[in-house]
């Protein structure tokens, strides 16, 4: 799970693909019961390989609690498509995206709207081998980045360089994809890249034992800003047509995270059970982790700030990443969270 999933998508287009195709909510809206048999069917995409950060659902799902709620859900991968297209295509109701997409999505027009915050802070990194010497942000200067080239990925790393007082022209930017980070690094094709440690920073430094050392974002709030990465977002239509299906849903859902947050064993387990390629020391341990940070407030979880909004966007118009700020009380709603104020 590397920050690819988002980077490779976001501010490049994908708005102009939803604008053509936003299709109308399925379903008609009327309770599902699950002993007449009859359950609104709820498509929720990924928005990468199924992982941690998806464990809320799974364990709802593996629960049953969907289904006593009257609901069918359904988890989907994106594939190459991308979850906000097939969002925005109508082939799910549901999606797990980023801030960094959902908001030049509705810079360009398009009814997306986030409804949960997954994680209630960024948990991503600057990650480096220890041995480069890099140990905070003007570090970065004279060295080469490792990343997919993203407009977003250059105004982060060189708001963070100038922030601590480093020049980020002398900061060089290498275009490397969808790579295995670790053998890169070691053979110095670029010198730090973008993880999220949850997941890429547990495998590397627990796991494979690689000494690195990383320049966690949330550390640096004062020169970049926190957001919601990830976050379930649906549609205006499917809010206006589907409001007390979504209601069900993410009230199951909350349960299912908050459920993750206090046993992330029995969170990890459902998602074994469903995915059973993936590596189980490294779902253990990355659900430990995020126990402590789906949310600041287990009774709160999901909910967003319009502070964290505000300034996200306005990162964005300041950096040229979108032309005007969006208007933030269409972009989210916190009426489906539990707990929301």
């Amino acid at each position: 799970m590397t920050h690819s999933h988002t980077l490779r998508r976001a501010l490049g287009g994908v708005a102009v693909v939803l604008l053509l195709a936003l299709s109308a909510a399925c379903g008609d809206g009327s309770a599902g019961d699950e002993r007449s048999g009859r359950l609104d069917r709820v498509n929720v995409v990924l928005d990468w390989t199924p992982n941690t950060n998806h464990a809320g659902v799974y364990l709802a799902r593996a629960e049953g609690w969907y289904r006593r709620a009257g609901l069918d859900v359904r988890i989907i991968e994106p594939g190459d498509a991308g979850a906000l297209q097939l969002l925005g295509t109508g082939k799910a109701d549901v999606a797990f995206t980023a801030q960094e997409e959902l908001v030049p999505a509705r810079a360009e027009g398009v009814p997306v709207v986030g409804i949960a915050a997954v994680v209630q802070h960024n948990t991503s990194s600057l990650l480096a081998l220890r041995e480069s010497g890099i140990r905070r942000p003007a570090d970065l200067v004279g060295h080469t980045y490792g990343g997919f080239g993203g407009p977003l990925e250059k105004a982060l790393v060189s708001g963070l360089v100038r922030c601590d007082g480093g020049d980020p022209k002398k900061v060089r930017f290498a275009e490397v994809g969808d790579v295995d980070y670790r053998v890169g690094l070691e053979k110095g094709q670029y010198d730090f890249v973008w993880i999220f440690d949850a997941w890429d920073k547990i495998r590397l430094a627990e796991l494979e034992q690689v000494d690195v050392s990383t320049i966690p974002f949330l550390d640096h709030t004062d020169c970049i800003p926190d957001w919601y990465t990830p976050m379930l977002a649906t549609t205006e239509p499917e809010i206006d047509q589907r409001g007390e299906v979504l209601q069900r849903f993410m009230e199951v859902t909350a349960r299912g995270y908050r459920t993750a947050m206090d046993r992330p064993g029995a969170a990890a387990d459902a998602l074994l059970d469903a995915v059973p390629e993936l590596d189980a020391d490294l779902v253990r341990r990355s659900a430990a982790y995020l126990a402590t940070r789906y949310s600041d407030d287990p009774a709160r979880w999901g909910h967003q700030d319009p502070a964290v909004w505000r300034r996200f966007v306005r990162f964005l118009v300041d950096a040229g990443l979108i032309e005007d700020p969006i208007d933030i009380g269409e972009a989210f709603t916190n009426r489906f969270t539990t707990g929301a104020r």
